[in-house]
């Protein structure tokens, strides 16, 4: 999750109204509340409506909040289960008071299993397993709060403990992002849908898109479905262009 000034306009009050009220207009839910940081979950929950999925599972990586700024609490509002995981301790607390039959682990996610150290910063969107992002963070005024040992699991590992292929994998991993994706493997793990940040971090909002992530994503047959500035949802090509042939 993002804290810079594209990310606070869209949690004002007015802007959300905004998105919210054209999102209804574009794709019919005129009564649905986005829990999500910019709508992604409301245009989630449209092409799953195309799909013919009602409830869709998920993985959700570095799912920081249980309610706000959360790409799959509306799917756990309506029914929906899957595994949530937050590194931060303090934050996955929450997790377990709010979302309870959800899965939840108090790992990180990287490339290679271990032990990673893991910066909580003072603002608790930019925590982060990257020394350089940490770094970064604190140029800009943010600070470290706590350093923690924190156990770590591939990407991969994680599919292995849903049980199932989900439906759709959200991934807001600090600084980890592009390596995970990297690692994924596509061929025994097909979900329909990404939801994963494409941005990097700047205060005045004006990031640079992560292009190798769209170059992975687009090498195993995903195309990006919608982009909502921070974030970029992937499709399945392949269950799309069969929901065409209907």
């Amino acid at each position: 999750m993002r804290t810079d000034l594209s990310w606070r306009s869209a949690c004002d009050p007015m802007m959300r109204r905004r998105i919210r009220g054209y999102l209804g207009r574009k794709f019919g839910f005129y009564g649905e509340r986005s829990y999500a940081q910019s709508g992604e979950d409301i245009i989630l929950r449209h092409l799953f409506d195309i799909l013919g999925i009602a409830r869709p599972s998920y993985l959700d990586i570095g799912a920081h909040q249980p309610v706000s700024l959360s790409n799959t609490y509306l799917f756990y509002r309506q029914g929906s289960r899957g595994l949530c995981i937050e590194p931060d301790p303090d934050l996955l607390a929450r997790f377990r008071r709010k979302r309870p039959q959800d899965t939840l682990m108090g790992v990180g996610v990287a490339a290679q299993p271990g032990e990673l150290e893991f910066f909580v910063m003072s603002a608790s969107s930019l925590n982060t397993f990257s020394m350089e992002d940490a770094c970064r963070s604190e140029a800009l005024g943010h600070r470290i709060v706590r350093r923690l040992k924190i156990p770590v699991i591939t990407v991969n590992e994680a599919l292995e403990r849903c049980g199932k292929p989900p439906d759709f994998v959200s991934i807001d991993i600090e600084g980890l992002d592009e390596a995970v994706v990297a690692t994924f493997d596509f061929h025994r793990y097909r979900p329909v849908a990404f939801c994963i940040e494409t941005l990097t971090y700047a205060e005045n909002g004006e990031g640079t898109k992560k292009r190798p992530i769209f170059d992975i994503f687009s090498k195993y047959g995903f195309f990006p479905y919608a982009d909502t500035h921070v974030n970029t949802i992937f499709v399945d090509e392949r269950r799309w262009r069969k929901t065409e042939q209907r």
